[in-house]
């Protein structure tokens, strides 16, 4: 029954866009198919796949076509990101929206798009702080080679896609390794600490006890 329910789950994620816009309401193109398989979702909140996408969905999964629900978008030209390199001032919050890793840069160095490998997803535009990232429409795919260059893209943007939430789990998982050693270093460093004024003590005490047993046996003689 998983085994059933996972391969649903990539039929419907195979006829997704795979720009990880989120306009359908979830994080990516992958959870949303998961919520379709799984009754949480409608087959039409997807703008992006348009009236194709809405259609071969209906189709895999034995239900009606449904208009496009526009409260979730509507369908745009196919355009890339463009950042304007001499407003940019190197904050990274693109990069850091980015779904599919498609801009380069460092901080405070400038950052560019890869323009090959951006899906068009808008995620970069609002957090930039200088407004300085537009989108740029781009010719359309020719139609005889339409389908097979949008599968392409689909399949490339999904690989880079899953590549970026493995490297950010793999930084995740090393930032919790980080703060556990820090937390056993400083808690071996305590009974350390605490050894130290153990002894301090026992030697004051014995301090004490020899200078009592010294004035005891002064005051016998």
């Amino acid at each position: 029954m998983m085994a059933d329910k996972r391969k649903l789950i990539e039929q419907i994620d195979a006829i997704l866009p795979q720009t990880q816009c989120g306009q359908c309401g979830f994080p990516g193109c992958l959870p949303y198919a998961t919520a379709i398989a799984e009754g949480h979702a409608d087959i039409n909140q997807c703008p992006p796949g348009d009236v194709e996408g809405i259609q071969n969905l209906a189709d895999l999964l034995g239900v009606a076509f449904k208009p496009l629900n526009t409260a979730h978008g509507i369908p745009k030209a196919k355009s890339v990101a463009f950042i304007n390199e001499e407003q940019c001032i190197g904050c990274t919050f693109c990069i850091q929206v980015c779904p599919v890793d498609a801009i380069i840069g460092a901080a405070k160095q400038i950052h560019t798009v890869i323009t090959e490998e951006c899906t068009g997803c808008e995620r970069c535009v609002t957090p930039c702080p200088v407004d300085c990232i537009s989108m740029i429409p781009i010719a359309p795919y020719p139609e005889n080679q339409a389908r097979e260059m949008k599968l392409k893209a689909a399949d490339r943007a999904r690989t880079r896609h899953q590549f970026r939430l493995q490297r950010l789990d793999c930084e995740k998982q090393k930032q919790a390794e980080k703060f556990v050693q820090k937390s056993l270093t400083a808690k071996e460093s305590q009974p350390v600490t605490g050894n130290v004024h153990l002894k301090k003590a026992a030697v004051q005490a014995a301090l004490e006890r020899a200078l009592t047993i010294r004035a005891e046996t002064i005051d016998q003689k």
